[in-house]
């Protein structure tokens, strides 16, 4: 079991329920899912850089990632139908947690002028959003093999019904939330 899941299920369920006055343990927020993904727009004509951004999201997840497909053609775009527009992962369980642990006390860290996340990027149905505009911050990427970078986004999707439960959920878990846009 990963040390998150042990620190999930030995104290931030009981925190949790304390905070948020819920009755059933079985009520308390948690984590179901993380899908990691990243858009190909600068990929459509390079065929290479496509394999590139597909083999750096596999060393980040470890999961070989899924390429989805534009459904119709956009000709502003240059995108025609059955084109790949983006690649992503989806991460349950043990992978979902060990990825959690290191996105909060490896990842973040080395973001550039990090100051906290935003609390903007909640969607109020369970679900948070990261951006990251460089894929190099992830230890797993030697940014001595990097030619081009690209940016990813993170989703976090939550059992919970609303964005305060969402936060104190991550909050709890150790996300380093931006001070001055909570209050």
């Amino acid at each position: 079991m990963s040390r998150l899941r042990k620190q999930y299920n030995k104290t931030v369920v009981k925190d949790l329920q304390k905070e948020l006055s819920i009755a059933n343990v079985m009520s308390v927020p948690k984590i179901e899912k993380v899908v990691v993904t990243i858009g190909t727009g600068k990929a459509l004509k390079d065929a290479k850089f496509l394999d590139t951004m597909i083999e750096n999201l596999r060393r980040i997840t470890g999961l070989q990632p899924v390429k989805t497909r534009a459904k119709e053609s956009i000709s502003n775009f240059g995108i025609r139908e059955g084109m790949t527009v983006g690649l992503q992962v989806t991460l349950r369980k043990e992978k979902m947690y060990d990825f959690v642990d290191k996105l909060v006390n490896i990842t973040l860290p080395r973001v550039r002028d990090f100051q906290g996340l935003s609390t903007s990027s909640f969607d109020g149905k369970g679900s948070y959003t990261i951006g990251f505009k460089e894929h190099v911050v992830f230890p797993e990427i030697k940014s001595s093999d990097v030619a081009r970078i690209h940016g990813l986004g993170v989703t976090i999707s939550t059992t919970a019904s609303s964005k305060e439960e969402t936060y104190a959920l991550l909050k709890a878990l150790g996300f380093p939330f931006k001070k001055e846009d909570r209050e």
